[in-house]
């Protein structure tokens, strides 16, 4: 029986196919004869009923029936559209995503470059100003103020609670890498030119915060800047995205300080209390006697005849400020020198 057909092509327009009960082809052979100055036949495909058709379908075939119509239509190869990438997604946010993932396949120079490159809060690229904590991670300082306000500083940023945690640092831009789109680094040491991308050691100086290389500081020895020739010492120096151990012994130094200045605010009478002042709190039976700690167990009243001036009458003196002699008389609220009953 003569298998007749139709055939829609890309353009709308509509071929009749007539295959003989002899004849047999497969739908790749119909393609290539009915339309020879396709580009590319493996680009398009044939359809029936919405169902895509393999190429190697034959011909004929109980699928295709008498009289009905085959659609010839583009393949879309994929390239987006799908709704997984805005555009707006950083290295670092990709590289974190696919290392849970996958923590064995993880590229090491991509997860390097990502700590080095981004802000460690937003994972957004580098901007001034920036800012690093006492443990030398390196942030974005507009990204952390806002979380700090916001109350959404993640688990291993707790110890940053307020300004006083955080150092302002000067970057030096690579020339010709000012825009945010530049590929690989883009600020690097203002001495020796070694790019800020983390196969180099960089410190930054608490005391005036610009960000040098270990290398500039090993081969110019000086006590002062190599950029401002301000003064600094050893503990100064604070290493950026330090090693494991490197960022175990920034952690120590941290605690230390916390400990000094805790002992600074006793000296002063305050003690600090789950990070509140309370400076009513005395240790122990310690009192205040006379703007004194004394240890008798109780505050001992202030009187005037104690810290009354040389050579003066302690009775005179104590009159000036309370009555010094029990009287039945009342006195008025204004002047004592006119009390009811004597007038």
């Amino acid at each position: 029986m003569t298998l007749q057909f139709f055939v829609r092509s890309p353009t709308h327009q509509t071929l009749t196919v007539t295959l003989e009960p002899t004849q047999s082809l497969t739908l790749r052979h119909l393609k290539s004869s009915l339309f020879p100055n396709l580009r590319s036949v493996s680009s398009f495909y044939f359809a029936l009923n919405g169902k895509p058709l393999s190429d190697s379908t034959l011909l004929p075939n109980s699928q295709i029936t008498h009289l009905s119509t085959l659609f010839l239509l583009p393949r879309i190869s994929g390239g987006g559209g799908d709704g997984g990438a805005t555009g707006a997604e950083s290295r670092d946010c990709y590289l974190k995503m696919y290392a849970d993932k996958k923590p064995d396949k993880i590229d090491p120079n991509e997860k390097r470059l990502g700590k080095w490159l981004n802000c460690a809060l937003s994972y957004e690229p580098l901007r001034e100003p920036c800012v690093i904590d006492k443990l030398g991670n390196i942030f974005n300082k507009e990204a952390l103020v806002e979380a700090l306000l916001g109350k959404k500083l993640p688990k291993e940023f707790r110890h940053i609670r307020g300004l006083k945690d955080m150092i302002n640092i000067k970057l030096s831009m690579i020339p010709g890498k000012e825009s945010e789109a530049a590929d690989g680094a883009t600020f690097q040491c203002p001495i020796t030119g070694l790019e800020f991308n983390g196969k180099y050691k960089f410190f930054a100086l608490r005391n005036c915060g610009h960000v040098v290389s270990a290398k500039a500081l090993k081969e110019v020895k000086s006590s002062t800047c190599l950029v401002c020739h301000k003064e600094f010492v050893e503990s100064d120096k604070m290493v950026i995205n330090g090693s494991e151990e490197e960022v175990s012994a920034l952690r120590e130094r941290m605690e230390e300080e916390k400990v000094k200045a805790g002992k600074e605010k006793k000296k002063r009478g305050i003690d600090v209390v789950d990070g509140k002042k309370d400076c009513g709190k005395l240790e122990g039976n310690e009192k205040l006697e006379n703007g004194k700690k004394s240890s008798n167990g109780g505050v001992k009243k202030f009187r005037a005849v104690d810290v009354a001036p040389a050579n003066a009458t302690k009775e005179v003196y104590a009159s000036i400020f309370t009555s010094s002699k029990k009287s039945d008389f009342k006195e008025t609220y204004s002047c004592r020198s006119l009390p009811l009953g004597r007038n």
